[in-house]
Parts: C-alpha cells; structure tokens; sequence
C-alpha cells in the first residue's frame, strides 16, 4: 500500500529484497579476531586517545559481543563527560594534533588531542547497508548503528541513523528504534529522524537496514518498509557500531548490571544495483 508524503512524492513501502544481490561486505565474525582490514575498534580517537577508546569485544560463537564493563572509563571526559562508550568504525579520518577537524564534530569546543591515521577500510557509496544485533535492555544503555560520512570535505558529515535504541524505551512488549537521517554539519541535509514501535523483544536479534540510493534512504526493520526520507546524500559513509553507557544525573553507575553486552550476528553491504 503506498502512502503519500506530500502533493508528488508516493512512497515506495514495499519490504526489502535482497535476491539475487551479492554482498561486497558479509562480516559474520567467524574467525575468531577482529578483521582489522574492515574494523577500527576505537570511537572517534580524535578527541580522546586510541587507548582511552579502544573497544572491549570478544568473539563468540555466533556473535561479536561488545561490552561496557565495572572498569570501563569515560571515553572523553574533557569533551564528552561520563559516557562510557564501546565501537568500531570502517574509518578514520581527523586533522593535526590541536586543529579542530575530526570526523563526528558533536560541539562546537572539540579540539584533536591526538593525532590519528587516516584509515579508508569500508566505506560504502549507496547501495544496502544491514545489521542484525541485538539491544541491551537497561535504562543506561544504548545501541546504535549509524553510518556517517568520511568527512575529508567538512560538509560531508551527515549520518544515516540505521537504528538507535535505549534500553530505557524497551519494555516486554516491544520498543521503540530512532531511525532517519541527521545533517549534522552538512547544510544541504535536515533533519528527518523518528522512532518506530516495533513489537517483540528487542533484546533478541532483529534485522535493520536501509536501502540507499541518490535521491532516497529507505530504512527497513526486519527486511519490512518503515520510513523513506528523500534527501540526497551523495558521499562515501563509514560505518559505525556503538553500545553506550550513558551517565546518570546523581553520578552513580548500576555496576550489579555490568557488563552491558551488544551482541552483532551479521553486518552486510550490497552495492548499488
């Protein structure tokens, strides 16, 4: 059934269909280490260190598992206070040590505290972008699978939000996942951003996805349509897979539910037909 957006804009609400198309990225995470030819396990080292940022993981059965634990520290407590964050990206690109270029500029006071490689490990131009994890249900945490732009060009820095999920909004009926496209600090874009119900436990496995074209991101949950955003992103992304501990109001932390665990079966791209 097609809906409209406006008066000349029909939506295309037909459920995601993936055969037939070969995947130029199908991570499993079978072997057992990180692939470090696609992952960098360090969120936006930048601003921090590599080694205040490095992800905690380990590879499971059938599983990559990051995890948040008692011991882990705050990522950036300069510019980011207390979060507590654990990631990998396909990317890395930041300017000299004091400049204020770096990917993921989240305030205007951001300054580089340590120099960085650049690293161009996977970084998808349209086409199908699909992850299968699992969320953490507990009010501090929260998942997230959002692919930004390589930003090399400034204004290259928008983010498609393929999902973002806090364990406070997961209740035993279902829950609720942020997907959409943010501009960040790309002027050309707006903000088009939403949360969708979905029902069912979210603490289980579930598919998310976009299927991205010049002119349209079409996000997807479980391979069905639940948003079209008609924007035009014409850039490279890079992907990015957090789990969060965000910080309470008094200071304290619930350390009798650590660790917080984001459990990932699968990430797969699939090129522009």
């Amino acid at each position: 059934m097609a809906d409209m957006t406006d008066d000349t804009t029909i939506l295309d609400t037909s459920p995601l269909d993936l055969d037939g198309r070969e995947p130029d990225l199908d991570e499993r995470f079978g072997e057992g280490v990180l692939d470090e030819k696609v992952w960098w396990p360090h969120y936006l080292p930048h601003w921090s260190s590599r080694e205040r940022t490095a992800a905690r993981y380990r590879i499971a059965p059938d599983a990559l598992e990051l995890f948040i634990d008692a011991d882990t520290a705050p990522w950036s407590p300069e510019f980011d206070g207390e979060n507590r964050v654990c990631h990998l990206q396909t990317g890395q690109f930041s300017g000299e040590r004091g400049s204020p270029i770096g990917q993921h500029r989240f305030r205007d006071s951001l300054v580089v505290r340590e120099e960085q490689p650049e690293r161009r490990l996977h970084l998808p131009r349209f086409g199908v972008i699909e992850v299968r994890m699992a969320a953490v249900r507990h009010p501090d945490a929260m998942v997230a699978f959002w692919p930004i732009g390589f930003e090399d060009r400034p204004e290259d820095s928008g983010e498609i939000c393929i999902a973002e999920i806090f364990g406070s909004e997961i209740d035993d009926d279902g829950g609720w996942v942020g997907v959409g496209v943010k501009r960040q600090h790309d002027s050309r874009l707006r903000d088009e951003f939403e949360k969708i119900r979905v029902d069912g436990d979210l603490t289980e496995m579930h598919d998310y996805a976009v299927e991205w074209t010049p002119d349209a991101v079409r996000f997807f949950i479980d391979h069905r349509w639940v948003k079209t955003v008609h924007q035009r992103i014409d850039y490279p992304v890079q992907l990015m897979l957090d789990l969060y501990e965000l910080p309470r109001a008094d200071g304290t932390r619930d350390t009798a539910a650590l660790p917080h665990t984001l459990r990932v079966e699968r990430v797969r791209t699939f090129p522009p037909r």
